[in-house]
């Protein structure tokens, strides 16, 4: 780190999962670092998803550090998840060719819903699968496996939690946090911030900005990837001993299975 800025400038860990992030300040210069970051980021810039990209260099080690613009601003409330300005920017990211095109050449193939139930029945310890709740979503996810069709394969971020949306001082928008992308269904991500965040008399209104019809196959599909996606989350605050996590999550699956889509 002492290769990329002199002894002038403070340097400290940013946190987060990876340990491989950090924020440097000199007077009124201030950057966000990350170490060993994908090239997708560059794209992600270029696109306006997130901060401006300033620059990316390559250590004698070969580590590779980019530095992005550190924004003031705050993370999106739960309560701000309904504003136009999010779906617009989920449309602009499912829409995105150049998204698309740098995660194909970095090798992404796009998932499909057999290979993720197949993942998810292999993952799910034995005692968890015994539950209830669980069971039934196992039954629901194979039941309906055949029955999902979507020809479009877009960019999913598959963590649009509120926390990952940053609202700067000068009133930019972006989505923060890439490590997970995935090429698939933009139900993915779709189905997350509805069954999250929106009332659902009011989920035909917002798919309406995002710029699609609320249909019983879009249901279907949203249904089916956001009890999958809870059903990974179980396992995942399972195997971490977070189990006041895990309890949230199984009781919020049964909310979950009755939520009709005129099947």
């Amino acid at each position: 780190m002492e290769n990329l800025f002199g002894d002038d400038w403070e340097i400290v860990p940013a946190g987060g999962a990876t340990g491989e992030a950090y924020y440097a300040q000199h007077e009124e210069q201030r950057l966000f670092l990350k170490r060993n970051s994908s090239p997708f980021l560059a794209v992600l810039s270029a696109e306006g998803i997130v901060p401006k990209l300033v620059w990316t260099k390559r250590m004698e080690n070969g580590d590779v550090f980019t530095a992005q613009q550190w924004m003031n601003g705050s993370e999106l409330k739960a309560s701000e998840m309904n504003n136009e300005r999010v779906a617009r920017l989920l449309k602009k990211i499912h829409s995105s060719k150049p998204l698309l095109g740098m995660l194909t050449r970095l090798g992404k193939s796009a998932i499909n819903p057999e290979t993720v139930l197949k993942a998810l029945l292999k993952g799910i310890d034995r005692d968890l699968k015994d539950q209830e709740d669980i069971h039934k979503s196992i039954h629901f996810l194979k039941e309906k496996v055949d029955f999902l069709s979507c020809e479009e394969k877009t960019v999913c971020h598959c963590d649009v939690n509120h926390n990952n949306w940053l609202l700067t001082e000068d009133n930019q928008l972006y989505l923060i946090d890439w490590d997970g992308a995935v090429i698939g269904d933009p139900a993915i991500d779709l189905g997350t911030l509805l069954y999250s965040y929106i009332p659902v008399d009011e989920w035909a209104d917002w798919v309406k900005r995002y710029g699609l019809e609320l249909t019983d196959d879009l249901r279907l599909r949203m249904k089916w990837y956001v009890i999958a996606q809870t059903l990974d989350s179980i396992q995942w605050h399972k195997s971490k001993f977070r189990f006041q996590e895990m309890n949230h999550l199984i009781q919020g699956l049964g909310r979950m299975l009755t939520l009709d889509y005129n099947n």
